[in-house]
C-alpha cells in the first residue's frame, strides 16, 4: 500500500517546481526585451528649456468713482467772539438769574460735525438765559482729545473750537473715547447723569436755534420770562409729586428735551443695536409701555436749521445802528406769477439778506419785541424753510478738509457709512418688534413682545 502512493506524492511535487521555472522564464524574456528596446531605442533627453523673460510686474489700476463736488470753505460767523471781554452782553431782559434756580439744569449738547451750526446752537441758548456753566458739549467726533489741543482745522469736519467754547463762552466740553452712535451717545447721557448724581438732565440737538419769544407773558403774572426760565418752571412742575411718574419732557419734539433719569434706567435704557433713525421710537415706545409720562410744553422757538446767521452777534440783541430799517415781514406763502414783469418792484430781500446788512451799537441793548427781533425771527423761519426744503441733512457734509490730520476720515465716505449703519438699525427695529414704523402700541405690540413676533408685512 505504501509503495503504491509514491509515485503520486512525487508527481505534486513536480507541479510547484514546474510553475517557478515558467516564471521565472517569462522574467528572463521581458528583461532581455527591456534590454533590446533600451538599444535600439535609447532614452529621449528632455528638452532644454526656451530661455522666457519673467513677467513684469504690474500693479493693477483701481477704477475711481468720480470725485466729490467740492464746497467752498467754510469762514468764521462770530468775529467778536476772539476773547471774553469782546463778547456783546447778554439781552438784560435774557440774563440767568443770580443766584442760580434752586436747580441744577444740565444741558448736554452732542457735536460730530459743522463747527458753525453747533457754535450757533451754543450762543442762541446763552443768549435765551441759559446759565453758561449749566451747558456741556460732548465731543463726539472720534477725534479723541485732539480738538483740546487744537490740533484739528477750520475745514476739517470734526473741528471744534474748544478754547472759545471754554474760555470764552464759558461752557464745559466732555470728550468720548471714541465715536459713538445715536443711542450710544443717549445711554453715554444717562452714565454722566449717575456719576454725577444727577436725577434729571436736559439734552438737546446741535443743529437747533432757539429764540425767547419776546412777545409772550406770563399768564399768572402777566410778565415776560426767558426761554430758560420757562423751562424752570416746566421742570419745576414734572418733579412735583402731583406730575406722577413721568419718563421724558419734550420742547418742540426732542430739538430740547427733559430726561427723567431713573425711568430710563427702569426701561433699560436705549437699545444700541438700532444705532440711528428709530432708536427714538423704540425707547419712547417702551417709555409709554412702562406706563411713564411724555408731555410737549412750549417754552419759546427752537429752529431745526441747517446754516449759521450771517453774523452771531445779532442773537445778542444790540441795537441797530440804523433806526429806518424796513420792517421785517414773513415772506408771502401766495404763488409767484409766471412773469418777472408782474413781480412787485418793491418786495423786499430776503431776511437773512436783511440782516446781513445790519449794523449794530453794542454800547446799548435793543428793545423788547422790536423789529429787529422780529426780522432776527424772519431771518430764522427762512433757515429753517432752507434745510427742510431739501435733502436735511446737507449741512452734515460742508467741510472736506483736514487731510493729514489726527483721525482724519474722507467726509464723503463716512457721510456713505453713516446711511448704511442708519439702514442696518431700520432692519433690526423691524426685527426686533416684527413691524416697520414707529406705531408699535398701534399694531398690538407690548413690551414683552420684541424678538417674540413675525413679520407683519410682505416683501
Amino acid at each position: 500500500m505504501l509503495t503504491a502512493a509514491r509515485p503520486r506524492c512525487s508527481l505534486f511535487l513536480l507541479i510547484p517546481i514546474f510553475l517557478i521555472l515558467l516564471s521565472l522564464l517569462g522574467l528572463h524574456r521581458g528583461t532581455r526585451q527591456r534590454v533590446l528596446d533600451h538599444i535600439t531605442t535609447p532614452d529621449t533627453p528632455p528638452p532644454t528649456p526656451v530661455d522666457e523673460e519673467p513677467p513684469p510686474d504690474v500693479t493693477p489700476t483701481p477704477k475711481y468713482k468720480p470725485a466729490p463736488e467740492k464746497h467752498p470753505p467754510i469762514a468764521d460767523h462770530f468775529q467778536l467772539a476772539t476773547a471774553t471781554a469782546s463778547l456783546p452782553q447778554i439781552p438784560p431782559w435774557n440774563l440767568p438769574p443770580k443766584p442760580h434756580v434752586k436747580h441744577y439744569t444740565p444741558l448736554f449738547i452732542g457735536f460730530t460735525r459743522n463747527w458753525l451750526v453747533l457754535e450757533q446752537t451754543i450762543v442762541s441758548y446763552i443768549t435765551s438765559g441759559w446759565p453758561a456753566e449749566d451747558i456741556y458739549v460732548i465731543d463726539n467726533t472720534g477725534t479723541m482729545t485732539s480738538n483740546k489741543y487744537d490740533r484739528l482745522t477750520l475745514q476739517n469736519p470734526f473741528y471744534l473750537n474748544y478754547q472759545r467754547l471754554t474760555k470764552v463762552l464759558g461752557i464745559n466740553v466732555i470728550e468720548t473715547p471714541t465715536l459713538l452712535t445715536f443711542a450710544q451717545l443717549q445711554n453715554f447721557f444717562t452714565w454722566l447723569a449717575i456719576e454725577h448724581n444727577w436725577e434729571y438732565y436736559f439734552w438737546g440737538h446741535m443743529d437747533v436755534l432757539a429764540l425767547c419769544e419776546e412777545e409772550w407773558r406770563d399768564p399768572d403774572t402777566g410778565k415776560y420770562k426767558s426761554l430758560y426760565l420757562r423751562v424752570v418752571d416746566v421742570l419745576e412742575r414734572n418733579l412735583s409729586p402731583e406730575w406722577g411718574r413721568w419718563g421724558l419732557q419734550f420742547f418742540a419734539y426732542d430739538r430740547l428735551a427733559l430726561v427723567n433719569r431713573t425711568a430710563y434706567e427702569e426701561v433699560g435704557g436705549w437699545d444700541t443695536m438700532i444705532p440711528f433713525y428709530m432708536t427714538d421710537c423704540d425707547m419712547h415706545e417702551r417709555l409709554t409701555m412702562a406706563e411713564l409720562r411724555q408731555d410737549d410744553t412750549r417754552v419759546g422757538l427752537i429752529y431745526d436749521v441747517g446754516d449759521s446767521l450771517p453774523d452771531l452777534a445779532a442773537l445778542y440783541r444790540p441795537k441797530p445802528k440804523d433806526s429806518s430799517q424796513p420792517k421785517p415781514a414773513t415772506p408771502s406763502r401766495a404763488p409767484r406769477s409766471a412773469s418777472p414783469a408782474e413781480e412787485p418792484e418793491d418786495e423786499p430781500p430776503p431776511p437773512l439778506e436783511r440782516l446781513r446788512k445790519t449794523k449794530y451799537d453794542f454800547s446799548q441793548p435793543d428793545e423788547l419785541n422790536s423789529p429787529t427781533y422780529r426780522l432776527l425771527m424772519d431771518a430764522c423761519d427762512q433757515l429753517q424753510r432752507e434745510k427742510n426744503s431739501g435733502e436735511r441733512n446737507t449741512w452734515q457734509g460742508w467741510q472736506q478738509g483736514g487731510q493729514g490730520e489726527p483721525f482724519y476720515r474722507d467726509a464723503e465716505g463716512f457721510e456713505t457709512a453713516l446711511q448704511m449703519t442708519m439702514e442696518l438699525g431700520r432692519n433690526v427695529f423691524a426685527e426686533k418688534w416684527g413691524h416697520r414704523d414707529c406705531a408699535i402700541r398701534g399694531a398690538g405690540l407690548t413690551a414683552g413682545d420684541p424678538w417674540r413676533v413675525e413679520h407683519d408685512w410682505r416683501d
